[in-house]
């Protein structure tokens, strides 16, 4: 097989690269390792590099069948934060001196991340968040972070119980103890190196991290401070169908014994090995909605037969779900459309009537016109009541219409498959 017919079937992951400055230039980069178990676990990378205005150009990166999200800078606060932080100025000005590297705000990929975290979540697209990317998703969902661990949570605790989650003297080498939560996907992957206090020791990279978690995660482990080291989304995991939404504020691609490839833990690489077989499984079901059987082709008298239907029903259409009522109709644009009703049977009674409905619109347009003013009064009204709502209330039923979309979604998906499978059959 060559490896243009690879690239075809392979399974593509977007991965976008963080800029640095080199030899007074810009240039863009992804962590090899991350590219290395991508590959190895039978996807095809694809790198979104971070220049400007590339947002608006994500749609010529499909098809999109997972997302990796890994390193880069801190993330605007002005993204995540209700509220003036409490940080002074002072302190602000020492974070951009202790962490220089990280401080510089990249709005640009900021723009693009947030971008393709929002297309994960809309179209349960695979979305695996590692470190910034982590911090990224649940800023997509509603949640906020800390701009510096060690000014707004270290700070609560006394010296010999604080954790450090960056130390620049070490920085490969630096552990710190997590306490995995049971039954989550890295209680799964970690099982076997787990004692009895369920703890394992990861690497830290970072001066911020999860504050408010979104309300629709769940979190998998969390740092002897309290915070939240892994986070997934229980309603969207289930790597065989597809599904995964999930972040690490660790690298377990990053967890390896000094001088050597070895893994600390031998499930170091399970997040990587679920995460493909995800992105895999969204492949597949992306393609067999996608594969519509090969219409009949028609004579030229036939086909003439047929747009003049299509245009048939396309007017009454219009009249059922738009109320166009602005040109006049003639009774001759609709009569093709009344007599295929009286005349085919191969319709579903559910078809039937549903056309009939749209037909009968053309008498009924005006009332139609009344219920859409009166759906205006109606949503003028609600944005009148959501707007002296509570953050927290918005919050919530946010929330509550996200699920049902997203359940839905998963509903309108399993009806898609199984048309297609009885088309096919």
């Amino acid at each position: 097989m060559s490896s243009s017919d690879l690239a075809v079937i392979l399974p593509r992951v977007i991965i976008v690269s963080r800029r640095s400055l080199r030899k007074n230039k810009f240039v863009d980069f992804v962590g090899e390792y991350h590219l290395d178990l991508i590959v190895g676990y039978g996807a095809v990378p694809v790198i979104v590099p971070r220049v400007a205005g590339v947002h608006t150009l994500l749609h010529s990166f499909e098809p999109i069948h997972g997302v990796l999200l890994c390193e880069g800078e801190d993330i605007d606060p002005s993204l995540y934060e209700d509220e003036e932080t409490n940080l002074s100025k002072e302190e602000l000005e020492e974070i951009r001196r202790l962490h220089a590297s990280d401080t510089a705000i990249d709005k640009e990929k900021d723009t693009i991340e947030l971008a393709l975290a929002k297309h994960c979540l809309e179209r349960n697209i695979p979305y695996f968040g590692i470190c910034r990317g982590s911090q990224v998703l649940n800023v997509a969902c509603g949640g906020t972070l800390y701009q510096d661990i060690g000014k707004e949570l270290s700070k609560n605790f006394p010296p010999e119980k604080k954790v450090v989650h960056m130390n620049y003297d070490n920085y490969d080498g630096h552990r710190h103890d997590v306490k995995i939560v049971e039954d989550t996907p890295l209680h799964q992957w970690f099982e076997e190196s787990l004692q009895d206090n369920m703890e394992i020791r990861v690497n830290s990279y970072h001066h911020q991290g999860v504050k408010r978690l979104a309300q629709r995660f769940k979190p998998m482990a969390y740092a002897p401070d309290g915070l939240v080291e892994g986070f997934y989304d229980p309603d969207a995991y289930n790597p065989e169908e597809g599904k995964f939404i999930m972040g690490l504020q660790f690298h377990p691609e990053r967890m390896r014994k000094a001088n050597s490839d070895e893994f600390d833990y031998p499930g170091c690489t399970a997040a990587y090995k679920e995460f493909v077989k995800a992105v895999v499984a969204y492949q597949k079901k992306l393609n067999i909605i996608k594969r519509v059987p090969t219409s009949l082709k028609l004579d030229k008298e036939l086909e003439q037969k047929r747009n003049v239907i299509v245009r048939s029903f396309s007017l009454a259409r219009n009249l059922y779900e738009g109320g166009d009522n602005t040109r006049q109709l003639k009774e001759s644009d609709l009569k093709p459309g009344a007599e295929f009703l009286e005349s085919n049977i191969a319709l579903s009674v559910q078809q039937e009537n549903w056309l009939k409905q749209m037909g009968a619109t053309v008498r009924n347009a005006s009332s139609y016109m009344e219920r859409l003013k009166m759906n205006e009064e109606r949503e003028k009204l609600a944005r009148a009541v959501m707007g002296k709502m509570t953050i927290e209330q918005l919050s919530d039923l946010n929330l509550f219409y996200h699920m049902m979309g997203q359940i839905s979604s998963d509903m309108l998906e399993k009806k898609q498959l199984q048309n297609v499978s009885t088309v096919m059959l």
